[in-house]
């Protein structure tokens, strides 16, 4: 690859290419302006570099990365776009109401900072790991451009912030928050992976990986999308969405920890979650209920289609070592 397509420039916007334009959160029409882009960037592509960043400088692996990950959803959705706290953001639906509690959207919360985790920062990471795989044991930022990613994404929340919305939620409501991003941070600093079983049974192919990462997405969309519909107490739901997501970690922890874990199982376990998306860019386009124009998410699920393919083909062809995954050497974690 050309010297200027280094892993801090394709996470600079693969991050928001998953988070938002694969999501269908943003359209193409919306996500491909002069505008949005950069600032797309410099939200959610400086944030993923600075996880991805701050994960390798600690010498910490994948968990250090999701918690810095629900952190990075923190800043987002909660000082940034102040989702977490306006009752009428516009894409709260029943979650305006369901799980509102002392000026907070508990349930909408919850499950955004569980998405920005995996999918607006865990995902991009492992897939840029897989595509640059002799810098996987490197900075990817120098001091100063991780003092740049750092300045650009702080201005982009503030700004977000004072411009974007006029709800102006409680200094309280900003103190917490970002007392939060701070004891996540704390915790990434000391968390450690899961350990294989002992002894470890044998590893599933990359194909049930990749079901099982797909099976385990739409179990987070279940929760997100159809119990808040039902009469489960907004505090039941809490607790077993909570439950469900450490069930997973684990289970795809231990996985992961596992000595036969290869490269190909890291892409099929991304593959299999970003099926989700891919699906529903094809459903977004002829929905009648969404009020924005959504012309163009079908060719964007087929276009993830066609990188991960391709990303397959590099996996297979046996030029890429372990990306740094739990219980791996990478991340600048010994072996």
């Amino acid at each position: 690859m050309r010297r200027w397509i280094t892993p801090a420039f394709v996470l600079l916007f693969l991050s928001p290419a998953v988070g938002e334009l694969l999501s269908t959160s943003s359209p193409p029409v919306e996500f491909f302006q002069p505008f949005t882009l950069p600032f797309m960037a410099a939200l959610y592509g400086c944030g993923a570099l600075l996880v991805r960043e701050l994960a390798f400088r600690w010498r910490q692996g994948w968990p250090a990365i999701l918690l810095l990950g629900a952190a990075y959803g923190i800043v987002e959705e909660g000082l940034a776009v102040k989702s977490f706290f306006d009752p009428n953001w516009v894409d709260l639906g029943i979650l305006g109401v369901y799980g509102r509690w002392l000026g907070v959207n508990w349930v909408w919360s919850v499950g955004l900072a569980i998405y920005h985790a995996v999918f607006s920062i865990g995902i991009p990471i492992l897939l840029v790991g897989l595509l640059f795989p002799a810098e996987r044991d490197r900075p990817w930022l120098s001091a100063a451009g991780f003092r740049w990613a750092a300045a650009i994404f702080g201005a982009t929340t503030i700004f977000m912030n004072l411009a974007l919305t006029a709800y102006r939620p409680t200094a309280l409501a900003h103190i917490l928050s970002a007392a939060s991003v701070v004891a996540l941070g704390a915790w990434a600093q000391r968390v450690r992976p899961p350990t294989p079983a002992a002894p470890p049974p044998a590893l599933a192919s990359p194909l049930r990986v990749g079901l099982s990462a797909f099976g385990a997405t739409l179990g987070l969309f279940f929760f997100e999308w159809f119990l808040p519909n039902t009469s489960m107490p907004a505090l039941v739901w809490v607790v077993l969405v909570l439950g469900y997501v450490a069930w997973l970690w684990m289970r795809f922890g231990r996985r992961a920890a596992h000595p036969d874990w290869s490269p190909g199982h890291s892409l099929a376990m991304a593959a299999g979650a970003l099926a989700f998306f891919v699906l529903a860019s094809g459903l977004a386009e002829i929905d009648p209920n969404r009020v924005d124009n959504t012309t163009g998410t079908a060719l964007v699920g087929l276009a993830a289609v066609g990188f991960l393919i391709w990303m397959g083909r590099r996996v297979r062809s046996g030029q890429n070592p372990q990306p740094g995954l739990p219980g791996k050497p990478g991340w600048g974690v010994p072996a």
